[in-house]
């Protein structure tokens, strides 16, 4: 059973002035299978954004349906929707979204305070966490006294103490330099192979090419989409970049 399924997906936003009508996502349809680490790749403007608020259950599509391990995410109630993100979704976002008041540790711990988690818990679930990461020294810290790559890590711990059933990136790498970027994606494919299901949007191919799978989105709807079988991060790269080249060109090259 697919751990998430997207199902003719459709978003229709009417402007604030004139009242026109934006398709942001037409007929989107596809599924992640339990351990997969999937990329989504397209230009500005083509919807991932859009689709990855869907998903996250911080908007609701205008028709089609989401499920996450068989449920639909429009029957859960308004009042239960943050408990749900809590409980099965991980999130980690470009520009961190760490508080500057909370130190590391705390940062951390905030999905679990807000869950009701005993503070033992916390502990016993945080020490093998920040270990594997390599931030177990710094917990102490707060947000500004580290590195962007120190806080994205972070960022991921967060996201991995609640053992979500997904995580879900949103330009992971687009505030780190190369070498803490590198990090990251090391990181991304370290808890993958451990069993941990990943879904990133990203505009880098670099990002994209240590996925297993890219689905590239164009104008709304998923367009194509590239498996890394056994491929090298290098010739997968190379695979991305020939396809989106197709892609701005309009696309008919494509199989």
């Amino acid at each position: 059973m697919a751990l998430l399924e997207v199902k003719n997906v459709k978003k229709i936003y009417t402007t604030r002035f004139g009242g026109n009508q934006v398709e942001a996502l037409r007929n989107v349809n596809f599924s992640v299978e339990p351990r997969e680490y999937v990329a989504i790749m397209g230009e500005s403007g083509s919807g991932k954004t859009t689709l990855l608020n869907i998903l996250a259950a911080l908007d609701k599509p205008t028709g089609g349906k989401v499920y996450l391990k068989g449920r639909d995410l429009s029957t859960v109630k308004e009042k239960e929707i943050a408990a749900f993100r809590r409980q099965n979704l991980g999130f980690v976002f470009q520009d961190f979204n760490l508080l500057d008041t909370f130190s590391l540790r705390d940062n951390i711990f905030l999905p679990l305070v807000l869950s009701g988690r005993k503070h033992e818990e916390m502990e016993r679930r945080l020490a093998p966490i920040a270990q594997r990461l390599g931030i177990a020294d710094l917990l102490n810290k707060y947000p500004y006294e580290v590195s962007g790559g120190q806080k994205q890590r972070t960022a991921v711990a967060r996201a991995l103490i609640t053992r979500p059933q997904l995580i879900l990136a949103d330009e992971p790498t687009g505030a780190l330099d190369s070498k803490a970027a590198d990090g990251l994606l090391n990181l991304f494919n370290a808890i993958n192979q451990d069993g941990q299901t990943i879904l990133m949007v990203t505009h880098s191919v670099k990002a994209a090419s240590t996925a297993k799978r890219v689905l590239f989105i164009k104008d709304g709807e998923v367009f194509h989409q590239l498996y890394r079988g056994n491929l090298t991060n290098e010739q997968m790269y190379q695979k991305i970049s020939d396809t989106l080249t197709v892609l701005q060109a309009g696309g008919e090259e494509l199989e």
